[in-house]
């Protein structure tokens, strides 16, 4: 496994690319998790005098079999922003290995287990329905104006993205939105089968949303109106 490094808006010396071999210990990654596929670390500079003590962002984002573990910081030098960014890649992988650790011997499987034990579930939407039969889209006329696109009539779409993924407990989307380092997460619960969504709240409080079709949204718009009326 080879690290990547590059620059976003900026240039990166050669300087730094040899400290990031150094800092960022492939035996040492390994170890605890065998699986990984790769490890890019992305630099990228604020020109903002006003944010002079964090104009320096290192990103690093590790990808294996198991959920993408990305960790990222900012410091006033690139090499102070990687110190911060390795150290939180190292825990997060530390919890990841305790957890499949302790997980083992309650006979759960980690989401990297899952791909050997139960078949064909990459192949697998997030709705639980097999990718290949599912019909492709429409084609929808696409606009260009300026460097962006909008889609039919709109709304103006500026990144779409679509992730496959099997259903998860609440438990589990909890511990990946931890691992990625964001304040949300968007998941299938496997028990309501709803698409939810997990989010940080105040402190280690965590609040989810969960969304289930509207028994009344074939209703005309005449007859919702007099209800809401009334």
């Amino acid at each position: 496994m080879d690290i990547v490094v590059k620059g976003r808006k900026t240039e990166v010396p050669e300087r730094f690319r040899k400290h990031v071999a150094e800092k960022l210990k492939l035996d040492k990654i390994q170890k605890l998790d065998g699986k990984v596929i790769s490890l890019d670390v992305e630099v990228s500079k604020e020109h903002n005098p006003r944010q002079a003590d964090r104009s320096d962002r290192v990103e690093i984002t590790l990808r294996s079999r198991g959920p993408v573990i990305r960790a990222e910081a900012s410091a006033a030098d690139p090499y102070a922003a990687l110190d911060l960014a390795t150290g939180k890649l190292e825990a997060r992988l530390r919890k990841q290995h305790e957890k499949r650790h302790n997980r083992r011997g309650n006979g759960r499987l980690t989401a990297a287990e899952v791909a050997d034990v139960v078949p064909g579930v990459a192949e697998l939407n997030a709705n639980g329905r097999p990718v290949a039969a599912e019909e492709p889209p429409e084609a929808v006329p696409t606009t260009r104006m300026g460097s962006l696109e909008v889609q039919g009539e709109g709304p103006l779409v500026v990144r779409e993205k679509l992730h496959t993924a099997a259903p998860m407990t609440l438990d589990q989307a909890l511990y990946e939105m931890e691992l990625v380092g964001h304040d949300f997460y968007l998941f299938v619960d496997s028990e309501t089968k709803h698409p939810s969504v997990v989010y940080r709240r105040h402190a280690y409080d965590y609040g989810v949303i969960q969304l289930e079709t509207d028994p009344l949204a074939g209703a005309e718009a005449g007859g919702a109106g007099g209800a809401l009326g009334g």
